[in-house]
């Protein structure tokens, strides 16, 4: 199952913004990036730069956010179904790549 690009970029766009889906702000969320919520059960939010969004690894993990969520998640903002260390692995090497 591929992304739907135009309901991503939608929904990346209002957090891009400074803004969750549901209107509140979200004024620690610095320009050039965005806020994702990370977690099996308990959430955890993270702020990483926009460029991680292009990147073929991070790609696979919003892949399984549509599959288990679509784009109604429950968050109110990009939420992504892994292990917080699994993600926190991804951001490290994707950080220590650009």
């Amino acid at each position: 199952m591929g992304i739907r690009l135009p309901s991503m970029i939608s929904s990346v766009k209002h957090v891009i913004k400074g803004k969750s889906l549901h209107g509140r702000n979200q004024p620690d969320v610095p320009k050039g990036h965005v806020a994702v919520y990370v977690g099996e059960m308990q959430k955890r939010r993270f702020v990483v730069p926009i460029s991680y969004l292009s990147h073929p690894l991070f790609q696979d993990l919003l892949n399984l956010a549509e599959e288990e969520f679509g784009f109604n998640p429950p968050m109110g903002g990009l939420t992504i179904p892994c292990r917080e260390d699994a993600f926190i692995k991804l951001a490290s090497r994707l950080q220590a790549s650009s």
